[in-house]
Formats: structure tokens, sequence, C-alpha cells
């Protein structure tokens, strides 16, 4: 079932919508125009209570004046980009720093600031949502005109899909992610640390102390970023370690076992509520953020909830961070006649 609603109204006047997709379980997942933005992910634990899974807001206005891109599609570049430069065929691209030096999820207005189209149906027991939207040349500094397409679903066994598609008028460059903030105990029962995190992943980038990949990798094995076996967050998760320093925590690039099809790269679980998030993409790799730098001081969460530290893990899978500069394969970018077309699924279970 999916119903539409109104979420607010930007400063401009222009009214910003969301839709509510739920199941036959009562599990559901609430998703607004501004940003393609996941605002609420309900999913039953293993007594069958419902809990929101996913960290956000009560109003537009929040979704405005925070930074954290809760819950937002990032584009064009999801990550990193050093210098907030590139040269794609031997002309260099300037995009906007928006840390420091530095350009971070796609500038000072990507994907996540934007008012995405939508449109909805449903087929059988799976609700679907395709958010579109059309990036124009050089908007935030990227070459080619970008056309983009969300698509999100949501079916009676709790899988929640999420299939990219974009296509260039120009060579450019592109990765984009969900940013969503996951506690599977609820946004509001405490840290991640009891949450326990498998990865298919057996190297990582070695990042400087503005978090921009080197272009070493790490090997994990005998390191606090090995989740080959699963363990919890909070086992390793502020030892003596000099790129954990740097990220105040996790905030790492982690390269997965990648073969380009769709499979099982990851699983997150709360041992408390026994809510269990597998996770499928064919990604190449997943950044691990554990909300260090979240700041109390910013506007509540949904209900009043006070942000605080650690409150949630993001699992966003795209290409790896400074790809544009880089030699990485698969590489970042998209020639006219080629389609971006990559799929992350999180399929819930208890």
């Amino acid at each position: 079932m999916i119903t539409k609603e109104l979420f607010g109204s930007l400063q401009s006047g222009e009214k910003v919508y969301a839709y509510t997709l739920k199941n036959s379980c009562g599990a559901s997942v609430k998703i607004m125009e501004y940003g393609a933005t996941v605002i609420s992910l309900n999913i039953p634990d293993k007594n069958g209570v419902l809990a929101d899974v996913v960290c956000g807001y009560d109003n537009i206005d929040a979704y405005i004046k925070n930074s954290g891109y809760q819950g937002a599609v990032i584009g064009r570049y999801a990550n990193r980009i050093e210098n907030s430069s590139f040269t794609l065929d031997g002309v260099t691209y300037n995009l906007y720093p928006n840390e420091k030096k530095n350009h971070l999820h796609g500038g000072k207005i990507g994907f996540d600031k934007k008012i995405w189209s939508a449109k909805t149906w449903e087929i059988g027991n799976t609700s679907y949502i395709e958010f579109m939207y059309v990036s124009e040349d050089m908007e935030e500094g990227y070459p080619g005109k970008l056309s983009v397409k969300v698509l999100y679903s949501f079916d009676d066994n709790n899988v929640f899909s999420i299939n990219y598609k974009a296509s260039t008028t120009k060579k450019t460059v592109i990765n984009m992610t969900n940013h969503s903030y996951f506690n599977l105990g609820g946004y509001s029962s405490g840290n991640i640390h009891k949450h326990s995190l498998w990865l298919d992943a057996d190297r990582i980038s070695v990042i400087n102390d503005e978090l921009i990949p080197t272009g070493e990798e790490l090997e994990v094995k005998g390191s606090p970023f090995d989740f080959r076996k699963e363990k919890l967050i909070g086992e390793d998760i502020d030892k003596e370690n000099k790129l954990l320093s740097y990220g105040k925590g996790y905030d790492h690039n982690f390269f997965l076992n990648y073969d380009g099809t769709v499979k099982h790269v990851a699983t997150l679980m709360d041992t408390v509520s026994g809510r269990k998030l597998k996770l499928y993409t064919n990604q190449p790799c997943i950044q691990i953020y554990t909300a260090n730098c979240i700041n109390e001081n910013e506007l509540p969460f949904k209900n009043g909830v006070k942000q605080y530290k650690r409150c949630a893990v993001c699992l966003e899978t795209q290409h790896a961070p400074n790809s544009p500069n880089m030699d990485i394969t698969p590489s970042c970018t998209l020639d006219v006649g080629e389609m971006y077309d990559y799929t992350t699924v999180f399929k819930f279970e208890n």
C-alpha cells in the first residue's frame, strides 16, 4: 500500500511530499521528494514489535538546516574528492570545496538538496516509488547533463531495495549512494556498539587526516578493521590506531570482494532486539561510518530525541572515495551511451 502526504514547504513555497510504502505485515518505509530522502523505516523485532530503525527529522526545516545527509541520496559524487578537482581526458574540472579544501557528497547543493519528481506503482506484494532528477551540464562543476532515476521498492518480506540509473550527454564521473543512518534497536535506543557487523572485505583505503585516500591499501587482517568474522562494532572502535583516530571511529572505505553481481556483502545485527539487516549489492565498495561527528547541539531527531554520538551506522555502498583522481577498477567514469546501473538491497530479518 502506498500513501502520499504533504511533508512541508520550502522557503520558495514549493511543496514537498512524502510517500509511505507499507506492507501487509505493518512494516513501512517513508521517503520524501527533497533529496529522495528516507525519513523512516519501521521494522519488526524478534517479538514482532515495530521500531523506526533510521535517524531523521519531523519536518522539512530540520533537513534543510542540519548537516549529516540523513537518509538522502548522495550525488553526483558520494564521498570525498581531493582538492575539489579532477582531470578527465586532459580537461581539469573544479568543484565546490565544502569540506576544507576538499569536495564532499556532491558539493554545495548536491542531490540531497534537490526536489525530485516521483511516481509510484504496485505489482503484487511489492510497492515501488521512482524518483527522477536531471542534473544540468556543469552543475556543481561536473560535466554532462545527467539524467538520474532512483527506484525504491519494499515488499512483504521486509526487503527494501534501491536501484540507481543514470545517463549523460558528456563523459563524466558519478558515484551515488544512500546515506541512511541505521540503528536496528530503533534510532533512540542508544549507541551501536552492541551491533554486530560482518563484511566481505579484505582491504580498506589508507586515509590521511583529512579522510582522503593516500592511494595505499591496508589488509584488514589483524587490525580493528577486520570484520570478516562477525564482531561487535564497539569491540575495536576506540582502540589506539592512527586510521581510527582520523575518523574518530569508523569512517573508512572497505573494498568489497567484488565480482560485478548483486551479492551478500554485509550483515548488521542488533544483539538486543534481534533485528538483522543483510545487505546485497553490485557496488565495489562500502563506506562504514559510525556517526562519530554527530553534534548533540543540532536540532533533535524525530519526536524530540536528542542527537548523540554513534547513534547509528551508515552502510554507504559506492565507488571508492577520490576515484576520479586514482587508477581504480571499476572506473567511476560514465560515457555517452553508457548506463550507470547499481543496486543495493537491504533485507531485514528477526
